[in-house]
């Protein structure tokens, strides 16, 4: 065997591969296609998120509408009422009355969702329930002193 050239059938190194070097490509692409059909059918099937609409200013509370029931997690911390809701929405704030006497409630944006306050200059006690209205879902926040 003198060198890599073809004699007689016999020699060093192999034959060129007869066949065609497009399968790799065909299976890749595949690959690629079932992918992004994937990522569709998820994005199709993925929830709403749920969306804060609208706050309703009520005497001695307020009325929260959402598109969907979020999850809440509600605490007195040193007579400030704050609820956290697994939701988004647009800050906001404002004032409501008391028995005469104004609360400062504020919307704003922290890490857990969406985060609602209210502050009095006197320790505040709160009440809070939910229910489906008209398609949406209404969280009512009771106030008193």
């Amino acid at each position: 065997m003198h060198g890599s050239e073809h004699k007689d059938g016999e020699h060093s190194t192999p034959e060129p591969d007869p066949r065609s070097q497009l399968w790799p490509r065909v299976l890749f692409s595949l690959a690629l296609f079932g992918m992004l059909v994937g990522l569709m059918i998820g994005r199709m099937t993925a929830p709403e998120p749920r969306v804060l609409e609208q706050v309703e200013v009520l005497e001695a509370g307020l009325n929260l509408w959402f598109n969907e029931e979020p999850k809440l997690h509600g605490e007195e911390v040193e007579g400030t009422l704050a609820l956290l809701f697994e939701a988004e929405g647009k800050a906001a704030r404002g004032q409501l009355q008391v028995q005469g006497k104004p609360v400062s409630w504020r919307v704003q944006h922290s890490d857990g969702g969406l985060l609602v306050t209210l502050v009095a200059a006197r320790p505040l006690h709160g009440e809070w329930s939910g229910a489906e209205e008209d398609g949406r879902w209404r969280v009512q926040v009771k106030l008193r002193e």
